[in-house]
């Protein structure tokens, strides 16, 4: 049975969780660790391509056939994510000329780490963290709180 994104979507990428390496939270995370050693070491290799699927399992994009990878993340993306019946579904929000960049927030959550993950995107409304924009409120309370800016 073929499963579709809603209507009204432009697709750009789809992703099988049979056809791409699915395993478990624990070995993306190895996988993961693996991957940001390996990036630090040669700025040639790209960081981690590991995406959560859902809460028991992660998908390994690092094969050579998965265009998607090189998608960045964005404060202002063009494109957005839904995983739709185990599938990943990258899906344009904007209109994308042929030759622009892809974009999409990578939606990482406001917590104790969120410092690790600082955003270089370099959008008008870039919050200077890789943060799900659900929680730019959060990161915004906490700037108030601790006098700090993130740009």
């Amino acid at each position: 049975m073929i499963r579709r994104p809603p209507r009204s979507t432009h697709c750009i990428s789809s992703a099988a969780s049979d056809v791409y390496k699915r395993q478990t939270k624990r070995e993306g995370d190895k996988r993961a660790d693996k991957q940001i050693r390996k990036a630090k070491k040669d700025k040639n290799n790209g960081m981690v391509y590991v995406f959560e699927l859902n809460k028991r399992y992660d998908i390994d994009g690092d094969v050579d056939y998965n265009f998607a990878k090189f998608i960045n993340h964005s404060c202002n993306p063009n494109c957005e994510v839904d995983i739709i019946d185990n599938e990943i579904w990258i899906s344009s929000i904007k209109r994308i000329k042929k030759g622009d960049e892809l974009f999409y927030n990578y939606g990482y959550p406001f917590d104790t780490d969120f410092v690790d993950h600082i955003c270089k995107c370099g959008s008008r409304n870039c919050v200077g963290y890789i943060l799900s924009d659900n929680d730019w409120p959060k990161l915004k309370k906490y700037e108030k709180k601790t006098k700090t800016k993130s740009k």
